[in-house]
C-alpha cells in the first residue's frame, strides 16, 4: 500500500542535512515525514517545485513590529504579512515597545494579540532593566520568549541598561543567552553635540566604532564574570569582530543584510535619514570586514533588526529624525542576490538564516529540514530577476531603502508547519502563526 501524506512536495532540489539535490518532501501532522523518492506515494496536497530550491524555513530572530504603542508604524499583522511575503517563517520580536515588554503581563499580552492575527510563527523577547534584573530568570522560562534583550546604548524606545553593576546584575539572573544593543551609551552622551553640527552624514560620526567597540569589549568581560552566554547583534565594525573571534566560547555574533549592503558615505547622500540607524552604516573598510567575519564563520546568524518608521517620520531634520529602517521582507532576497553575486555558498546563507538560530537560541523542532522538524520551509527561485517594487511591501510603513534595486533571486513559497501562507506574492488562508517553543524552557 503506498504511503499518504497530508502534503508533497515533488520534483525541488531540496537542501537538508544530506546536502542539496533532488528529492520529494512528505509532509504528515506539520511535521517533515519523509525525504527521498515518494514517486508512488499520494498526499492529499502535491505542489511540483520543478525548477525550485527547498530551504529550512528562514528565521528572522531580530525584528521590532511596534505593537502596542506604535501602531501607525506597523503592528503584529502587518509585520507578520512582510515576513511570509520574504519567506520568513518564524520572527523574534524585541521589547521595546509602548509599554516595554518587562513583565509577564506584558508578554502574556504580546501572546494574545498575536493569536490568529500572526501569519508566521513567533516568540518575544523581554527586555532587561534595573528594575526587572531580578526577575529575569523566571520570565526567561515563560512560553513564547526567544529569551532577554538588553540595550547598553538608548535607541528607539526607554529600556536601557547602561552601567557596569547593572549589565552585570542582568547577566547574573538566569542562563538562556541574551542578546546585546551595544553601544556606549557614556560616550554617546559625551558626543551627541556631533550630532548637532550637521546632517545625518554626522550619524556615523556620533556612534562612532568607539562607541560600538567600547560597550562590546565591556560586556564581554562582563558575561565571562557571569558565566553567561550572550549574542551581540548587528555588529557594525572591523575591529569588534576582531575582538569576538577571541570570545567564541561565550559569544555569537549577528549582522544585518542593511550593514552588508549599504556603505558610507554613498547611503547618507542617496537616501539621507532612511539610511539611519542604531548602529550606523559605515564606511566600506567595516562592510569589507564584516564579508570577511562571514566568510570566516565569526557571523553566526543574520537578522533584520526590522524597524519600521513612517515616511513623515523619517523626512524630519537629522538628529529628530528616528533610528530604523524596514526589512523583514527583504532579508532573504537581499542575501539570495548577494549569493548569486558569489559573496556567500546557498549552504552558507542557510546555516546564517535557519541553522545557526536553532543552535544560538536552542529553538524546539525548527531550523533544520530533517524528518520530525516543524515542516517550515521557504521554497526559492535562485535564477528570478526582479526589481524590489514598493507596492510588493507589505510593511504598513510603505519604503525600503532596497525600493527600485535589481535583485538575482527570490522566495515563491513559505511553507510553516505544512500549511502554505504565501504563494507567488500571495498570502494564502488565514493567519495562523504559534508560539515558538524553546529546548532550555520546556
Amino acid at each position: 500500500m503506498p504511503a499518504s501524506y497530508d502534503l508533497i512536495i515533488r520534483n525541488a532540489t531540496v537542501a537538508s542535512h544530506a546536502g542539496i539535490g533532488p528529492a520529494d518532501i512528505g509532509v504528515k501532522d506539520g511535521r517533515t515525514a519523509a525525504i527521498g523518492d515518494l514517486a508512488t506515494a499520494d498526499a492529499g496536497e502535491v505542489i511540483d517545485a520543478s525548477g525550485l530550491h527547498v530551504l529550512p524555513g528562514v528565521i528572522d530572530s531580530q525584528v521590532h513590529f511596534r505593537e502596542p504603542g506604535a501602531e501607525h508604524k506597523e503592528d503584529l499583522a502587518t509585520g507578520s504579512q512582510a515576513a511570509v511575503l520574504g519567506g520568513v517563517t518564524a520572527v523574534f520580536e524585541m521589547p521595546n515597545t509602548r509599554p516595554s515588554t518587562t513583565t509577564a503581563e506584558a508578554l502574556e499580552d504580546k501572546l494574545k494579540r498575536a493569536a490568529g492575527r500572526m501569519w508566521c510563527d513567533h516568540a518575544f523577547y523581554v527586555g532587561a532593566s534595573a528594575e526587572n534584573a531580578q526577575d529575569l530568570a523566571d520570565l526567561e522560562q515563560l512560553p513564547g520568549c526567544s529569551g532577554v534583550k538588553m540595550f547598553m546604548g538608548s535607541s528607539t524606545g526607554d529600556l536601557l541598561v547602561w552601567d557596569d553593576p547593572t549589565v552585570l546584575e542582568v547577566l547574573k539572573h538566569g542562563r538562556r543567552r541574551v542578546a546585546i544593543h551595544a553601544e556606549d551609551e557614556e560616550r554617546l552622551k559625551q558626543r551627541k553635540h556631533l550630532a548637532d553640527e550637521g546632517g545625518v552624514h554626522q550619524h556615523p560620526v556620533w556612534r562612532d566604532e568607539e562607541t560600538a567597540l567600547r560597550a562590546t569589549t565591556r560586556v564581554l568581560k562582563l558575561a565571562r564574570e557571569a558565566g553567561r552566554r550572550i549574542h551581540v547583534l548587528h555588529v557594525t565594525t572591523a575591529e569588534e569582530m576582531a575582538l569576538l573571534a577571541n570570545h567564541r566560547d561565550i559569544a555569537t555574533v549577528e549582522v544585518t543584510p542593511q550593514h552588508l549592503t549599504l556603505a558610507a558615505p554613498d547611503c547618507y547622500d542617496r537616501l539621507g535619514t532612511y539610511a539611519q540607524m542604531n548602529p550606523p552604516i559605515r564606511e566600506a573598510r567595516h562592510r569589507a570586514a564584516l564579508w570577511d567575519a562571514v566568510r570566516a564563520g565569526i557571523v553566526d546568524v543574520i537578522g533584520s533588526d526590522h524597524a519600521p518608521h513612517t515616511a513623515e517620520e523619517k523626512a524630519k531634520p537629522y538628529p529628530q529624525s528616528p533610528s530604523g529602517m524596514p526589512g523583514v521582507q527583504t532579508l532573504l532576497p537581499l542575501l539570495l542576490d548577494h549569493m548569486n553575486a558569489g559573496r556567500l555558498s546557498l549552504e552558507r546563507l542557510i546555516d546564517l538564516t535557519s541553522t545557526s538560530a536553532q543552535r544560538i537560541f536552542g529553538i524546539a523542532g525548527k531550523g533544520r529540514l530533517a524528518v520530525g522538524y516543524d515542516a517550515d520551509f521557504t521554497v526559492v527561485d535562485l535564477r528570478k530577476s526582479w526589481q524590489i517594487d514598493e507596492k510588493w511591501l507589505a510593511s504598513r510603513c510603505g519604503w525600503s531603502p532596497f525600493a527600485g534595486q535589481d535583485i538575482v533571486g527570490k522566495p515563491i513559497g513559505t511553507i510553516i508547519r505544512g500549511q502554505r501562507v504565501m504563494w507567488e506574492d500571495t498570502l494564502i488562508g488565514a493567519p495562523s502563526g504559534q508560539p515558538v517553543r524553546f529546548q532550555e524552557a520546556l
